[in-house]
């Protein structure tokens, strides 16, 4: 499959989650989810010759469309380790961070590494490729009890339990290695009018599980705390509720859990101000345009005194 930087992701909230960074020209930013570079290359458009981007990425996929410019830097690396490679950088502050949360067009539509249902391919659902467990290998290992906690917390499937049987019992006789695999077991046990759609919910909890992307989301906006400047702005873009609701409770208040922390005064202590109080969603001709931006929703918040 040929991929160029302009196929591999069609940037969501591009001009949104772009001023809302409010771009200094000699500012220090960092896009921890590179891709095809759109993001990044919106960024660098912004900034003037002594400012700088650093862009996070664990897919070797994503070094194809590594930027020629002297004012930028690919770390291939997953972004919970943000803290570590600023610090491996010599970089003590930025002045803003942008996160693009959903999984690329590229994923997706790549038919070999099992992201997709429409594809009949091996279950690997790995972001980086050289390490982890892959999807079938979770399928193929973990106990009943924990598929069925992942169906369900992951994937909010209210018969995850139900899922989790089907598998067991379908994997005592033939081990699990593919999306067709994965189809036929659990083919009669969503309603045929909502059967794309709980497939969908089903794949989605299992590349959570594999990528680890709920932990990995708190050590980022964790380390985006310590590392942004005061003034510093954060700008996050969402596809669903799990993610969402961890994004919001960190500007809120600071940690995943929303618990609002007072100091001796009763007065509430946050790191973050939230620039609107309202979610930014695209526009009705971007969601036409690109349909993956449908569920998407923009967060942006401030970094208040350290």
């Amino acid at each position: 499959m040929i991929t160029t930087a302009e196929t591999y992701h069609v940037p969501v909230l591009l001009q949104e989650s772009v001023d809302g960074l409010d771009i200094k020209p000699d500012g220090i930013y960092v896009d921890v989810t590179f891709g095809g570079g759109g993001h990044s290359r919106e960024i660098l458009s912004r900034i003037g010759k002594n400012g700088h981007l650093y862009s996070f990425d664990q897919d070797e996929d994503a070094e194809k469309n590594i930027l020629n410019d002297n004012r930028f830097t690919f770390v291939r690396s997953n972004f919970r380790y943000l803290r570590n490679w600023m610090r491996y950088y010599g970089v003590e502050h930025i002045d803003g961070l942008l996160a693009d949360l959903g999984v690329s067009s590229h994923h997706f539509d790549d038919e070999t590494r099992g992201f997709s249902f429409r594809f009949d391919a091996p279950l690997d659902m790995r972001m980086n490729k050289r390490s982890g467990m892959t999807a079938a290998e979770i399928l193929n290992n973990y106990d009943e009890e924990q598929l069925a906690d992942i169906f369900y917390i992951y994937g909010e499937l209210k018969n995850g339990r139900k899922v989790a049987s089907a598998i067991i019992k379908a994997r005592s006789s033939k081990a699990i290695k593919t999306t067709g695999d994965l189809m036929q077991i659990t083919e009669s046990l969503f309603p045929r009018e909502r059967e794309k759609k709980e497939t969908a919910k089903l794949f989605q909890a299992l590349r959570i599980e594999v990528n680890h992307e709920m932990e990995a989301l708190k050590e980022m906006l964790y380390g985006a705390q310590e590392v942004l400047r005061e003034g510093g702005r954060l700008s996050v873009i969402t596809y669903h509720s799990l993610e969402d609701r961890i994004v919001k409770n960190i500007m809120k208040a600071g940690n995943a859990e929303g618990k609002v922390n007072q100091d001796f005064f009763g007065r509430t202590v946050a790191p973050f101000r939230q620039i609107s109080n309202k979610v930014i969603v695209p526009s009705e001709e971007e969601q036409l345009r690109n349909p993956r931006s449908r569920s998407a929703k923009l967060r942006i918040a401030e970094r208040c005194k350290m």
